[in-house]
C-alpha cells in the first residue's frame, strides 16, 4: 500500500528538502529533475477524484526506490491539478486552464534554470494534460536552452498481456488498467461495489479513434454516461501490482539515461 511521502524518493531525492548551499553544491552535469503531474477529476462512482496524482506520485516514489544510489536524480513536489476542463461540472473535478499549467510548468522550469539545472522531466499521469504538455516541453526548449523530457507511465506498453485489445485501446478513463492500479496502491479508496464497464461505441468507424489514427473533439459527456471508458469490473489489485511492478522497473532504467542524455549529441553523431 502506498503512503505518501515516505521512502527514498521523499527523503533522499526530494529536491526542496535540501538547503540553498546544498542545492548549490549539487553536481548538475548529470542531473535530472522530475516533475508529476497529474489530475484531480471525476473516475466514475468507483473511483476517488484523486486516481490520476495518486498514481503519478506512487508510480514516482516506486521507481525512485529502484534508482541507483549515485544518480543525481531529484524529485520536485508535484502538480497534483491538471487540464481537466473535460470533466468540469462532474462532481469533485477541479481543473486548471491550459494557460495557468502552462505557466506554472514554465515559471518553474525557469527557476530551476536559474539554480543551475539542464534537464527537466515531465511525468504525466493526466491523458488531458499530454497535448498541452508536449507544447510546453518544446517553449521551454526553445526559450531556455534545457533539456526537456514528457513521459506517460501509461505509454510503456506493459499491460498488453494482462488486458484484451478493445481495453487497451479505449480503457483510458477509470477502466481495467487504473482500478488495477488504485485497487493496488489504495484499495480502501476503490468503491468496488460501484464498478461498471463502458466502451465507447468506435467499432462502426474505420478510422476515427479516441486517442490514435483520426481523433475528435470531446468532452467526457459525449462519449460516457458512466464517466468512466473501461471495464473496471476486470480489474484486481494483482494486476495493478504487476503493472506498477513493470513500469518502475523501465522507468528507474529510463531516468538513469535521460539524466546522461545529451541534446547537441545528435548533431555530433548524424555527421
Amino acid at each position: 500500500m502506498f503512503t505518501r511521502y515516505e521512502g527514498k524518493a521523499w527523503e533522499e531525492k526530494f529536491l526542496p528538502r535540501l538547503t540553498r548551499k546544498q542545492v548549490a553544491e549539487l553536481p548538475k552535469e548529470n542531473a535530472l529533475v522530475i516533475l508529476s503531474i497529474g489530475a484531480v477529476e471525476q473516475h466514475g462512482d468507483h473511483m476517488p477524484v484523486m486516481t490520476d496524482a495518486l498514481i503519478g506520485e506512487a508510480t514516482l516514489t516506486e521507481a525512485m526506490e529502484k534508482v541507483g544510489p549515485d544518480e543525481q536524480i531529484w524529485v520536485l513536489p508535484p502538480i497534483s491539478y491538471g487540464k481537466s476542463n473535460e470533466h468540469i461540472g462532474i462532481p469533485g473535478t477541479i481543473s486548471l486552464s491550459a494557460s495557468t499549467l502552462a505557466g506554472l510548468v514554465t515559471d518553474i522550469a525557469s527557476s530551476l534554470k536559474a539554480s543551475g539545472f539542464r534537464r527537466l522531466l515531465l511525468f504525466n499521469t493526466h491523458g488531458g494534460n499530454m497535448d498541452l504538455l508536449n507544447v510546453i516541453a518544446r517553449e521551454i526548449r526553445i526559450s531556455s536552452g534545457m533539456m526537456v523530457f514528457y513521459l506517460a507511465p501509461s505509454s510503456l506498453n506493459v499491460a498488453s498481456d494482462l488486458m484484451p485489445a478493445e481495453e487497451l485501446e479505449f480503457g483510458i478513463h477509470g477502466g481495467d488498467y487504473e482500478t488495477s492500479v488504485v485497487m493496488h496502491l489504495k484499495p480502501d479508496w476503490v468503491q468496488e461495489e460501484y464498478r461498471v464497464k463502458e466502451m465507447p461505441g468506435m467499432e462502426r468507424f474505420d478510422y476515427l479513434t479516441l486517442e490514435s489514427k483520426i481523433r475528435f473533439a470531446w468532452k467526457m459527456n459525449d462519449v460516457s454516461a458512466s464517466g468512466i471508458l473501461g471495464d473496471a469490473t476486470a480489474a484486481t489489485a494483482e494486476k495493478g501490482k504487476i503493472i506498477q511492478e513493470r513500469v518502475t522497473d523501465i522507468l528507474a532504467k529510463a531516468f538513469a539515461e535521460l539524466s546522461r542524455f545529451e541534446i547537441d549529441e545528435f548533431v555530433k553523431h548524424n555527421k
